[in-house]
């Protein structure tokens, strides 16, 4: 199998410079063993103005079948199948892509100590394949290489060309090209370290979950966008269902991080519910503990869902999942949603819940999903209430707005909580220094006025009315521990809707039955 890579340049930035990048030398031939054979690099041209280089893996077939046999160990369905008789030493594939990435290692990272400055600079590109496996034809070979930038030129090869009546096969020529200023080297070689095994739609390896790891690696910066991320992270990871899932949360992750301008690290920062206020709720020694605040919190919340008569809940910001694990206890919650920027949390949430070992009925009551609460999302829309358990204060205090019209503009539930700290109350906290909050995350926490404010300026805005209840003890000087808003949506415009289109067709009816008797009337009279 066999690949080559070209560039143009100037005399300022001569296009022999791609030796550099490649860390090999354009005026050498030289060889490095693989496990399946050895692969060959050389450089059919090499001058200031264009230069070429060539990669030509020689498969050794009694090594593939060597490798690949037993179970677990990964051999190519086909060279499982068809033994030593294969297109495995002929076809672009996942073989192909390791050597890449074992030959051309640093140039894939984008390190080039020689030429550092070259490394970060797009290239004018030109890279064919003169034997590539597609399963899906000309077209998926465009859905994947034509978002990141390169014009892919595709030319079908027929089964045999003195016979063209047996059509073509799933085989092409492929040509990609990228004017400067699009790509870098090492994007370039990412590309096809990941999309080459795809377009084979097979690998010669067992798919292990560390293979999640190497294709958000390679991925990173394109692949969380790409509109054929599902069909890419499934083929790559052998469309084994639980890696895919994996990587595909992870890679919502990475792209609700860029949308927020922040780190991964930041978003996904799971920690346990009890933890937020474990230092603030240490009893003196010696004295009997109180009940926690998390569990006063919970029961809380539960009066009022129970009072509001939801059925179908929404927890928003669900960490790992003790709301929604106490909701599941009552069966008048018939539809229980947790919703988490955190996969960890998730993770850990889903544990908790033993989906995996569920019951099917109760399964039906139940999802996890991840999703971003300063972002519409229709998944959130058609629930009766919604829970903001000690979430807002883990948001920056300009990102409030986008929040607040995802819940309450676009989602809508006809009740809304929303519980938050009573900075008043931390001078109560024996454990808590003077002028922190209460926990590190915390961007923010208000007093009673304040929330009361925010609160009462959102339900203006959207339609809502607004309660406040008090958690914890009630202190006839610094307020309770915890605030909690309970928002009731006030507008009727549906029902009046319904209500008004109701009345018109009655109407409608009568004034049709109406003209029908007295038509009846005239008939009669008539005859």
């Amino acid at each position: 199998m066999f690949l080559t890579i070209s560039t143009s340049g100037t005399p300022e930035s001569p296009a022999t410079d791609l030796g550099f990048l490649l860390h090999k030398h354009p005026d050498k031939a030289q060889a490095f063993s693989t496990s399946y054979g050895t692969a060959h690099v050389f450089y059919p041209e090499a001058s200031v103005e264009r230069c070429t280089a060539a990669l030509l893996l020689e498969v050794d077939p009694v090594a593939l079948v060597r490798r690949g046999k037993g179970k677990g160990k990964g051999g190519a369905p086909d060279a499982a199948l068809a033994q030593y008789v294969n297109d495995r030493p002929y076809a672009a594939s996942s073989l192909l892509a390791v050597a890449l990435s074992a030959v051309f290692s640093s140039a894939m990272r984008g390190v080039c100590n020689a030429r550092p400055e070259r490394a970060v600079q797009p290239l004018p590109l030109r890279i064919e394949v003169p034997a590539l496996p597609s399963r899906g034809g000309a077209d998926l070979v465009h859905k994947l290489f034509e978002p990141l930038g390169w014009t892919a030129t595709v030319t079908r090869i027929p089964l045999d060309v003195r016979f063209p009546q047996w059509g073509e096969s799933r085989y092409v020529h492929l040509v990609l090209e990228v004017p400067d200023g699009k790509l870098t080297l090492g994007e370039a070689l990412r590309h096809l370290y990941v999309l080459l095994p795809v377009l084979d739609d097979a690998k010669h390896y067992w798919v292990s979950p560390d293979e999640v790891d190497k294709l958000l690696r390679a991925g990173e910066g394109w692949l969380a966008d790409h509109p054929e991320q599902k069909v890419i992270t499934s083929r790559y990871l052998a469309r084994r269902w639980s890696l895919t899932q994996e990587a595909m949360q992870r890679l919502e992750l990475v792209r609700l991080a860029d949308a927020d301008d922040t780190d991964v690290d930041d978003l996904d920062n799971a920690v346990e519910e009890e933890s937020a206020d474990a230092d603030v709720e240490e009893a003196e020694e010696g004295m009997d503990k109180p009940v926690p605040l998390a569990v006063l919190r919970r029961e809380a919340i539960l009066a009022e869902l129970t009072g509001s008569g939801a059925g179908r809940v929404l927890d928003l910001g669900c960490g790992q999942g003790q709301l929604v694990q106490a909701l599941l206890k009552d069966t008048r919650f018939t539809e229980i949603a947790g919703v988490d920027v955190s996969m960890r949390a998730l993770t850990i949430a889903s544990r908790r819940l033993n989906l995996d070992r569920m019951g099917e009925r109760q399964a039906e009551r139940v999802k996890l999903f991840q999703g971003s609460l300063a972002y519409t999302d229709k998944r959130l829309k058609g629930y009766d209430a919604a829970v903001l358990s000690e979430v807002i204060e883990h948001l920056d205090v300009e990102r409030l707005p986008a929040l607040e019209y995802a819940v309450f503009g676009s989602a809508r539930p006809r009740t809304v909580l929303v519980t938050t700290p009573n900075v008043e109350y931390n001078v109560r906290w024996e454990t808590l220094p003077a002028g922190h909050v209460r926990h590190g995350d915390h961007r923010f926490e208000w007093t009673r006025e304040e929330f009361r404010g925010w609160a009462r300026q959102v339900a203006e805005r959207h339609g809502y009315g607004v309660d406040f209840v008090p958690v914890g003890e009630d202190d006839p000087e610094v307020g309770p521990p915890t605030q909690m808003a309970v928002f009731t949506r006030t507008d009727k415009t549906d029902k009046v809707d319904k209500a008004d289109k109701t009345e018109k067709n009655n109407k409608t009816y009568e004034t049709a039955k109406n003209s029908d008797t007295d038509k009846n009337a005239k008939e009669v009279q008539a005859a």
